[in-house]
């Protein structure tokens, strides 16, 4: 495959996903996830102790969204989100219509 085609495949994918940054992506999960947590009226101290991450850690994750993965699915399982995480990695990328139409 030439450099050519390779970028033309590249830039017909979805845009989108190359307009986040992992940073933004972080930052959009800790947004979710502090929404998700006020809408239960659960303070982030609530948070620390019922999911066993320190307050420090939640607190910094809210602000930044950096955060350990497992620290992060302690958190899930403290709110009751621990099926979103089903969903991660689950879509099966084709590279041509013809795996497409091969599958159905």
């Amino acid at each position: 495959m030439t450099k050519q085609i390779k970028l033309v495949n590249i830039l017909s994918m979805n845009n989108f996903e190359f307009l986040k940054s992992p940073n933004d992506i972080n930052i959009e999960i800790a947004k979710k996830v502090s929404a998700r947590r006020r809408e239960k009226n659960i303070t982030q101290e609530k948070l620390s102790v019922n999911s066993d991450v320190s307050f420090g850690s939640i607190k910094r994750f809210e602000r930044t969204g950096e955060i350990s993965l497992s620290s992060l699915i302690k958190i899930a399982f403290a709110l009751g989100l621990e099926n979103d995480f089903d969903l991660l990695f689950s879509k099966k990328g084709y590279s041509s219509i013809q795996e497409v139409i091969d599958e159905q």
